[in-house]
Order: C-alpha cells, then sequence, then structure tokens
C-alpha cells in the first residue's frame, strides 16, 4: 500500500506544472547531450554502412526516413493517449502535451514525405504515387496541420482542448491503417523488415545504424517535445497574468 501510495504521489507531482518545470530543466540537458551523441553516432555509422547491391549508395536514405516515419506515428500515438488524458482523466498537462506534439509530429510526417519522395525517384521512377502508404501518410500531415488550427482558432483554450481531444482520438484510426497498409493492400513500399515476427530481414551491417538513428531522433523528439511543453506552460501563465492585470485595470478608475 506504502508502495502504491508513493508511486501515485509521484506521478501527481509530475501533473503539477510547476514541478514538472523543475524536472525539465533538470532532464533537457540530459537529452539534449544524448540525442546529440546518439545522432552523431548514428550518422556516422550510416556512411560507414555498405551500399546495396541494388539501390547503391541511394539506399542510404533510410536512415533517415525510416526514423521520420516511425516517429510520425509514435507522436501521433502520444497525442492520442494525452487526449485521453484530457477527456478521461482530466490530468493537467495532458492538453499541454498534445499542443506541444502536434507541431513536432507535422514535421517529422512532413520529412519523411520529402524522403520518401527522394527515395522514391531513383527507386521506383516518380516522386509520388497515390498508394496505400503515401495516401495514409500524407492524410496523417493533414492531421496534424489541422489540429493545428483548430488549437489556434479558438479563443477559449478549454473548449478547444477538449475538441482536438476528440478529433485526435477519431483520427487515431489512421495510424494502423499505415502500419498494416502494406500488408492489407498491393502498394510500392515493401512489407515490413524490421519489427516482424519471423525477425528482421535487414542485414546487420544497416539494421545498427538504423536503430542507433532511430534512437538518436526518439531523443530528438523528447527533448523538443519537452521544450514545447515548457514553453507552453510559460505562456499560458504569462497569459493568465495579464488577463489579471488587465481586470484590475478595469477595476481601477471604477473603484
Amino acid at each position: 500500500m506504502n508502495s502504491a501510495a508513493s508511486r501515485s504521489g509521484r506521478w501527481v507531482d509530475i501533473a503539477n506544472p510547476t514541478r514538472f518545470l523543475d524536472l525539465a530543466g533538470r532532464l533537457l540537458p540530459w537529452l539534449a547531450g544524448l540525442s546529440t551523441l546518439a545522432l552523431l553516432a548514428g550518422l556516422w555509422m550510416s556512411f560507414q554502412a555498405p551500399d546495396d547491391y541494388q539501390q547503391g549508395s541511394t539506399v542510404k536514405i533510410m536512415f533517415i526516413h525510416v526514423p521520420f516515419a516511425w516517429l510520425s506515428m509514435m507522436c501521433y500515438t502520444i497525442m492520442t493517449l494525452a487526449a485521453l488524458g484530457t477527456l478521461v482523466w482530466r490530468h493537467p498537462l495532458a492538453d499541454v502535451s498534445a499542443k506541444a506534439a502536434a507541431p513536432i509530429g507535422a514535421v517529422f510526417t512532413a520529412l519523411a514525405l520529402i524522403t520518401g519522395s527522394l527515395w522514391g525517384k531513383p527507386m521506383w521512377g516518380t516522386w509520388w504515387v497515390w498508394d496505400a502508404r503515401l495516401t495514409s501518410v500524407f492524410v496523417l500531415f493533414l492531421m496534424y496541420l489541422g489540429i493545428i488550427a483548430l488549437n489556434r482558432a479558438m479563443d477559449d483554450a478549454a473548449k478547444a482542448a477538449r475538441a482536438t481531444a476528440i478529433i485526435t482520438l477519431v483520427g487515431f484510426i489512421n495510424i494502423p491503417i499505415i502500419k498494416f497498409s502494406v500488408d492489407w493492400w498491393n502498394t510500392l513500399h515493401q512489407p515490413a523488415s524490421v519489427l516482424r515476427a519471423g525477425g528482421s530481414t535487414i542485414d546487420g551491417s544497416m539494421l545498427r545504424p538504423l536503430l542507433v538513428m532511430a534512437l538518436g531522433f526518439t531523443l530528438l523528439f523528447f527533448t523538443l517535445h519537452m521544450m514545447a511543453m515548457r514553453n507552453e506552460i510559460w505562456r499560458r501563465r504569462i497569459t493568465a497574468m495579464r488577463r489579471i492585470a488587465a481586470r484590475g485595470a478595469e477595476r481601477g478608475p471604477a473603484e
């Protein structure tokens, strides 16, 4: 009982914006340092990796394209969990997390589409095809933009949080479509080759740099996400202080 209560207390402490700001201040330097080291190591390993016997050096686009694609889906999954936190548990930082993650997810998704096109041109002979994987990722990008626009269009923060949370939850159906589109439909994309039941089909000389790059970009995402959450908390506090000051100025002359 005491152990469970202690764990619950720690989560409550983190839910407090002031405590979160203190935690972010301590963690951010470590996250930034680790992400930098992992990305530098991943880039070095990527340049050292051998060329593919069919794709040549073009295959090295994979080392940045695949992490971008993974993170575009991971970011939306985090936003979905935050949406549940907003609607179900009324977590005080859930909306902050979702709002901070949306622009980062949009950038990662755009980079996944751009690097995918750069990789697709020499391999498929075209920059773009409307197959299931590409179309569903493009829909994900539009969803990110829609959520960002809705957040900025509504003045009432509480109403904006509920509206974007509902849209985020509904939009999550697109994530399994992206993941399994290569299995459900005939597309130009190859089936899953890293996370699959029979084990990875990628040679270790390419798999290792890919995983290190994925780790580096994941650490970078959490670094950017925590920074964005911290900025959003400060922005809301400044807005609240300005409103209080404005009300005080309005009451002053009347009194």
